[in-house]
């Protein structure tokens, strides 16, 4: 495991709860998103200096390659690591150089996200946007993440305002536990051009024919909306429901180290849950190249790419 690994490098291992994988993985078992978020931020504990960052985020990537993935849009989270002491300027270097490592030697392209914690104040989340300023070059947008409930996305009007003054794209979770209100105001209050999760839009469909109405993208991440517990089982994920809808909906990892996936196998999985058609995974597929921060040539060739991996089927 690499936290085990992180660990021992860093002299830490003596603090951390979950000292061995046998003992990690007892513990990745969840019932919300406050056990899972408690569980992650404990694991950035590990995380220390530039080189971990690096490091963390490379093995990411040699995964993404072996999955023959193409182009990446990861989040992180600075405010968890800098209110831990680690410069800001520490984790968002690690991971940039890792991300263009892994262009040249992988050719994937990518898009970094920095989150605000929404479980801490607006002054809090306004203070990690300036250090992100000096970061343009390397950051690509602002998102809002961690737990839902009684944070809404309305709490950031001004901060996101803020960030789309300075050129950031702008993204939330919404509708992962949180109530189909907080899409709204996610699309309303903070003007995103993506809803991460959304899930629960299906609750009200004046919410769902607008989605549908602007393409408003949806990343979805199954493995995880069943680890912890928005839905019962993959056969009970309303994914299917959603895409039969009109909606721009995405597949996607979310933190896949801890949900028993990564992208392929949340393809897989959902697939065979939902018995989707060839024709709907290759809607997905679509789906995703259309949500991506890509100029329009970027996204053609995704295209192209795509179309001649499915012609190969045909043949």
């Amino acid at each position: 495991s690499l936290f085990i690994d992180l660990a021992k490098r860093n002299n830490v291992l003596d603090d951390m709860q979950h000292q061995t994988v046998a003992s990690l993985s007892r513990a990745y078992q969840f019932t919300d998103l406050q056990s899972f978020l408690d569980l992650y931020y404990q694991g950035s504990n590990v995380l220390l200096v530039e080189r971990d960052f690096y490091d963390l985020t490379m093995a990411y990537l040699k995964r993404a390659h072996d999955e023959h993935i193409r182009h990446v849009e990861i989040f992180f989270d600075p405010q968890a690591h800098t209110a831990r002491g680690v410069p800001f300027d520490t984790a968002v270097n690690g991971i940039h150089s890792a991300l263009v490592a892994a262009q040249d030697a992988y050719g994937i392209s990518h898009r970094l996200i920095m989150c605000i914690l929404r479980d801490r104040s607006e002054e809090d989340g306004m203070g990690a946007l300036e250090q992100a300023l000096r970061h343009k070059d390397k950051i690509a947008g602002i998102g809002l993440d961690s737990s839902e409930p009684g944070n809404p996305p309305s709490k950031f009007e001004r901060l996101f305002a803020r960030a789309r003054d300075e050129g950031f794209y702008t993204f939330a979770h919404a509708g992962e536990e949180g109530p189909p209100t907080y899409i709204w105001e996610a699309l309303d209050k903070l003007h995103v051009k993506r809803i991460d999760h959304g899930v629960r839009c299906e609750e009200d469909e004046k919410l769902l024919k607008r989605l549908a109405e602007e393409r408003m993208p949806l990343t979805v991440c199954p493995l995880s909306n069943v680890m912890l517990n928005v839905f019962d089982k993959m056969e009970d994920h309303n994914l299917k429901l959603l895409l039969d809808k009109g909606l721009c909906v995405t597949v996607n990892s979310d933190d896949p180290a801890y949900f028993g996936g990564y992208l392929t196998e949340n393809y897989a999985q959902t697939s065979k849950s939902l018995s989707l058609s060839r024709a709907e995974i290759v809607q997905l597929a679509r789906n995703a190249i259309e949500a991506a921060i890509l100029n329009s040539k970027d996204k053609e060739t995704l295209l192209l790419e795509l179309n001649s991996f499915i012609a190969s089927y045909d043949r």
